[in-house]
């Protein structure tokens, strides 16, 4: 099972991808979004932002996330470190219901070429 510094460092490294991509990826990733990522095996929320390409995580909190962010994500600690060390294909994963992916109408059609 993941560890909550594991979680950390697997977003931290999502967000230098991101802010590297080009495209039609860093266009989609470059919102300004309030963002949550609940790991619901280890019952805790990232809380932060979708800024400029880059994700910065704020705060990490015990439980579900206390507010509700413009994206929010759930998933296992360990679907999270798959998913960026690329053994889990994110489209897949949401499509099964291991990941969820909630946002706006609007964010989701941005979001679409993520996936």
């Amino acid at each position: 099972m993941a560890t909550i510094e594991e979680c950390r460092e697997a977003l931290d490294r999502l967000s230098g991808n991101l802010a590297r991509a080009d495209g039609d990826v860093r266009g989609a990733a470059a919102l300004d979004r309030s963002l949550s990522c609940h790991i619901t095996d280890l019952d805790h929320t990232f809380t932060g932002r979708l800024d400029g390409g880059r994700i910065r995580v704020d705060a990490v909190a015990p439980g579900p996330p206390a507010t509700k962010a413009e994206i929010r994500l759930a998933m296992t600690g360990d679907d999270l470190l798959a998913l960026v060390a690329g053994n889990l294909h994110f489209a897949k994963a949401w499509a099964s219901g291991r990941i969820r992916l909630e946002a706006g109408l609007r964010d989701l059609m941005r979001l679409r070429t993520l996936l």
